[in-house]
C-alpha cells in the first residue's frame, strides 16, 4: 500500500484553501495536472474520497473534512520542523525584529540590546513600538520574532518580565484637584480622559480603564504625557516615566476613592523558541535575567 507524502497533504490543503485546482496550482507553483495527480495519489493511499469536483470548484466530502482537520496539525508541525532546520543550517540570523510595548522600561531594553551589540555587532535590529494588542498582532502575523506585551496569548511561549505601576494624574490646576473629598469613578467620567490608542488594526481596544465617553485618544504614550502636562485632561500613566513631572509638580496624583494606582504585567513572547536563532535566544535570556534582577 502506497504511503501519503507531506507534499501531497500540502497540495490537498491548497486545493481546499483556494477552492480548486487552478488556484492551488498558482499557490504551490505546480501545474494543475501535478496538483490533481497528487490529490488522486493521496486518496488512493488513504482509500478515502476527499474531494468532490463540480465544474471548476472542488469541495470537501464529509470524510475529507475530518481528514483535513487532522492533517492541518501535521502540516503545521512539519513547517515548524523545516523552519527550525533552516535556522540551524543558516546559523546566526541577520535580523532580529522585536515589538515592544511603549510602557516597557527603556533602560532594561537598552541594556539587553547593548548585550546583543557586543556579542553580535553585525546583526540588524528592528524595533516596533506598540500599544496593547499591537505587539500580539505583529507576532501572530509573523511580522516580528519577539513581542514584549501586556496580553499573554494561549499556546504561545511566554515569559513573565515585570510589572508596571500606573498612577492617575492630572495637572495641578485641573478642576479634579480642587475637590477636597476623594474622587469617585462617576466624577472622573465627567472629565476628559487621555487614552493611548491600541496599535492593533483588527483587535484594538481604545476605551481606557474607565471606558469614559469624554476622552481624547492619542497614538503614543509620549503624547499622552505631554497632553496631561498641558492640562488637557487626566490619565493613568506609568509612574516610572513621569517621575520628573511629579518631582517638579507639572503632574500631581489624583485623590481617588480607589484605583489611584494600577498595575500591568508585561511578558516576552515568541511563537516557537526552537525557531529563534542564536541572537533571539541570547536577547531573550539576557532580558529575562535583567528583569529578574531589577530592584522591586
Amino acid at each position: 500500500m502506497a504511503k501519503a507524502t507531506l507534499e501531497q497533504w500540502r497540495m490537498f490543503k491548497a486545493v481546499v484553501e483556494h477552492g480548486g485546482f487552478a488556484g492551488a496550482s498558482s499557490a504551490v507553483f505546480k501545474s494543475q495536472s501535478t496538483v490533481h495527480h497528487a490529490v488522486q495519489k493521496l486518496e488512493s493511499a488513504l482509500q478515502v474520497k476527499l474531494l468532490e469536483v463540480k465544474g471548476r470548484k472542488a469541495y470537501l466530502t464529509e470524510n475529507g473534512k475530518l481528514i483535513l482537520r487532522r492533517a492541518e496539525f501535521l502540516i503545521d508541525e512539519a513547517s515548524k520542523i523545516e523552519s527550525v532546520a533552516n535556522t540551524l543550517s543558516e546559523g546566526i540570523e541577520s535580523t532580529l525584529k522585536i515589538a515592544v510595548d511603549e510602557v516597557f522600561p527603556q533602560h532594561l531594553l537598552y541594556q539587553a540590546l547593548s548585550h546583543i551589540n557586543e556579542q553580535y555587532p553585525l546583526v540588524k535590529i528592528e524595533l516596533i513600538e506598540s500599544v496593547l494588542n499591537g505587539a500580539n498582532e505583529l507576532l501572530t502575523n509573523a511580522v516580528v520574532d519577539l513581542a514584549i506585551t501586556s496580553i499573554a496569548l494561549y499556546g504561545i511561549n511566554c515569559h513573565s518580565l515585570c510589572e508596571i505601576e500606573f498612577i492617575a494624574v492630572a495637572h495641578p490646576d485641573h478642576p479634579l484637584h480642587q475637590r477636597t473629598e476623594p474622587l469617585t469613578y462617576r466624577e472622573l467620567k465627567l472629565h476628559r480622559q487621555i487614552v493611548v490608542r491600541d496599535s492593533a488594526t483588527h483587535t484594538s481596544h481604545d476605551d481606557g480603564w474607565l471606558g469614559a465617553d469624554m476622552r481624547w485618544t492619542v497614538s503614543h504614550l509620549r503624547n499622552s504625557i505631554d497632553m496631561v502636562s498641558q492640562n488637557f485632561g487626566y490619565a493613568w500613566l506609568p509612574s516610572a516615566q513621569i517621575k520628573p513631572y511629579l518631582k517638579n509638580n507639572t503632574l500631581k496624583p489624583l485623590n481617588l476613592e480607589q484605583g489611584t494606582t494600577r498595575s500591568l504585567k508585561l511578558y516576552l513572547m515568541c511563537t516557537d523558541n526552537d525557531r529563534l536563532g542564536p541572537v533571539g535566544q541570547a536577547f531573550t535570556q539576557h532580558l529575562i535575567s535583567l528583569c529578574n534582577n531589577e530592584p522591586g
